[in-house]
């Protein structure tokens, strides 16, 4: 039997006639950047998360960037992360020129250790952004608490767990704002790349909406007003919606084109009512894993913490055998992932910030036994025995 990492063609055979006359009345439309299918998704997200506004934008990648830029982090800030995650986390906090610091890991759920933050923080820190990593909720009770002590703003990376929740609330409405990626793979996944920002801050929300469409036209002005104190008379004007507001050429920041296109908020609105399924599903597999796999001594399986909702976007149990065990199940046409390989602390292009190994030890030691297994919802009952079987035939 094989059994891929991640098959996307299922989930699209599912949603297929939904899905194409969606994309299909909206080619008709003429309406390609923006608009209602824009508005309506955003709308609908804002209110799923349980906040006032959600800005759609390009990626998850740009959802950290422009989240950064409208909280004021700037060149010689520091914004306090955890080394094991996608290196687009860091990568943001890098691109608008502050410095990432970073908080070795808990063990047990390979996310930002709370206890180690207070030891880091220095008068250059502005934020701490934590990383609900393979849709694990960070205990963010004592984050928020140490950034109210501290007077910082906490960004939530929550690119890989849409749908989680933490003592009853959704992440991406736990912080100052939240940042979410629908890239293929993700449990809420495009049919391309997509991003969303979330937040309860009204400023916040001008901002990142004239930060996404060049600096441009009310909310353009609105936003240098709310970062720079200088007012312009646009900034009263009623906005237009659409691609030709008389406006869009009135330019008051240097800013970015990242648009979510309505295509893909098509998509995403139709994907958006089955999430909390999809999220069962794979939460269903989890626990089979679990049962399953804690019957190997050698094996240590994930652990969620109390009063947290995982969404499962990855199933990582630890080993000593990573490689060894990646490539056995290889020759049993098993599908894994080895995420990640290597903590950010120690990637080249962090080089300038002085790290070595043995700085950071948790971080480094689950980046040589994580093994992730597929967990997409689609999987069969048949498929997901094969591969208990797999891992276990290993130990044998």
């Amino acid at each position: 039997m094989k059994v891929n990492i991640l098959d996307l063609t299922r989930q699209y055979k599912l949603l297929q006639e939904q899905v194409e006359k969606a994309v299909c009345e909206q080619m008709r439309s003429g309406a390609y950047i923006g608009g209602k299918a824009v508005v309506d998704f955003e709308e609908k997200f804002a209110k799923y998360i349980g906040v006032k506004h959600a800005i759609a934008v390009n990626s998850g990648t740009d959802a950290l960037v422009l989240t950064l830029k409208a909280l004021g982090i700037k060149e010689g800030d520091e914004v306090i992360t955890t080394p094991f995650t996608f290196f687009a986390t860091a990568e943001t906090i890098a691109m608008v020129g502050a410095i990432p610091v970073f908080v070795d890991v808990d063990e047990a759920t390979y996310n930002i250790d709370p206890d180690k933050i207070e030891e880091k923080i220095t008068e250059k820190t502005k934020a701490i952004l934590p990383v609900h990593i393979f849709g694990q909720p960070v205990n963010m009770d004592k984050i928020l608490s140490i950034a109210k002590k501290h007077n910082l703003v906490v960004i939530e990376d929550a690119c890989q767990a849409v749908g989680a929740s933490y003592n009853g609330k959704m992440v991406g409405a736990l912080g100052t704002a939240g940042c979410f990626s629908f890239f293929p793979t993700k449990n809420l996944g495009a049919f391309g790349d997509g991003g969303i920002i979330t937040t309860d801050d009204d400023q916040i929300a001008v901002i990142c909406r004239a930060l996404r469409e060049h600096g441009s036209a009310q909310n353009g002005a609105k936003a240098r007003f709310y970062l720079e104190g200088i007012e312009d008379e646009l900034a009263n004007n009623a906005s237009v919606d659409g691609l030709y507001n008389p406006y869009k050429y009135y330019n008051y920041l240097i800013a970015y084109n990242s648009r979510l296109d309505a295509i893909q908020a098509r998509v995403l609105d139709i994907k958006l009512d089955y999430l909390d399924d999809f999220n069962k599903r794979r939460t269903e597999i989890a626990q089979y894993y679990n049962t399953e796999l804690s019957q190997c001594s050698e094996i240590t399986i994930p652990k969620t913490i109390e009063n947290v909702k995982s969404v499962w976007h990855q199933y990582a149990f630890r080993c000593n055998d990573k490689d060894a065990m990646g490539n056995f199940l290889a020759s049993k046409e098993v599908g894994s992932a080895a995420f990640y390989p290597v903590p950010l602390h120690l990637q080249k292009a962090f080089a300038y910030l002085g790290y070595r190994e043995g700085d950071l030890p948790v971080a480094e030691k689950i980046t040589k036994q994580t093994v992730c297994l597929p967990i997409f919802p689609e999987l069969t009952d048949d498929e997901l025995e094969y591969i208990i079987e797999s891992v276990k035939a290993f130990y044998k």
